[in-house]
């Protein structure tokens, strides 16, 4: 599925920040690409890997994907094993060897990085990965801001390494995502707070909106 997710011909929607198992069902009913659960325990979507369970049913139906903040190997590597997740979104400040580990398991890996300016786009081009996450700068925040990047840098980032897969996060909402594809083209549009009515609660009207830019 991930790779169906991240295939550059056709752009995906992610939807981040899942605590209802209602909202889960009822996106993959909509044929949502992706989803995301945070299992940070200081975010203000944190879901409870015992609260977790719902995701299990959905496999094969969406892309589940575990959004994790320096959790360490451990965490992410149960839930894969229990069934519950199909990748692991490394959104903190992992380093290279800690992605490395996952992809020699064969774990499909997205790393999420917070971009400032384009030296954060160049340092990013190496890291092992089977997607890049382009998200807002936020130290201690580690998204989920709704702040957006420069896009246009984020575009020509993606012309001169046309070999990587390049999710777009931070800021994206119904009203900017079918700017945002037109503008950057990545592979996938990531939204958490665009796509909510109050956090870890989607509103399914935005939701609409979101997927029908993405179409």
């Amino acid at each position: 599925m991930l790779q169906r997710f991240l295939d550059p011909k056709k752009p995906s929607l992610k939807i981040c920040g899942i605590t209802l198992a209602s909202d889960a069902e009822r996106l993959a009913a909509m044929h949502i690409d992706a989803l995301g659960v945070n299992f940070w325990p200081k975010s203000k979507r944190f879901l409870s890997p015992a609260d977790a369970d719902f995701l299990r049913p959905l496999a094969g139906k969406i892309l589940r994907v575990g959004v994790f903040v320096n959790a360490g190997p451990e965490h992410p590597r149960e839930l894969i094993a229990r069934g519950l997740i199909d990748a692991v979104q490394l959104h903190g400040d992992e380093s290279r060897e800690e992605a490395q580990a996952y992809l020699d398991e064969q774990i499909p890996v997205i790393k999420a990085l917070g971009i400032r300016d384009e030296n954060d786009l160049k340092a990013a081009a190496n890291f092992p990965a089977d997607a890049l996450l382009l998200d807002a700068h936020a130290p201690g925040l580690y998204g989920g801001t709704g702040q957006t990047i420069d896009w246009l840098a984020a575009a020509e980032f993606i012309k001169s390494h046309p070999h990587l897969s390049i999710i777009l996060a931070g800021g994206i909402v119904p009203e900017n995502a079918a700017e945002a594809l037109a503008t950057v083209h990545p592979a996938a549009l990531d939204t958490a707070s665009g796509s909510e009515s109050s956090p870890g609660v989607k509103d399914f009207e935005k939701v609409e909106s979101l997927s029908k830019a993405i179409r």
